[in-house]
């Protein structure tokens, strides 16, 4: 379920308060929100998004690049 439009534009970073990047996934799955400042995902579960930091993953080099290649940025 992808995350609704109006809710993606009103989204920041819990860390950083700035704009997150909104990563679909096929069909819907495995969409996340990403910080490409500090490298941070986070994730959404069944249209909700977990924006608590504990729950952040950090992503190296190469999912980095994955990921923004995935944003069209």
């Amino acid at each position: 379920m992808p995350l609704d439009a109006f809710l993606r534009e009103r989204l920041v970073c819990p860390q950083d308060h700035g704009e997150l990047l909104y990563i679909e996934g096929n069909g819907g799955s495995d969409e996340v929100l990403y910080n490409p400042r500090l490298r941070q995902v986070y994730r959404i579960d069944d249209g909700i998004p977990v924006l608590l930091i504990p729950e952040a993953r950090s992503v190296d080099d190469a999912e980095h690049d994955a990921l923004i290649a995935r944003s069209g940025g």
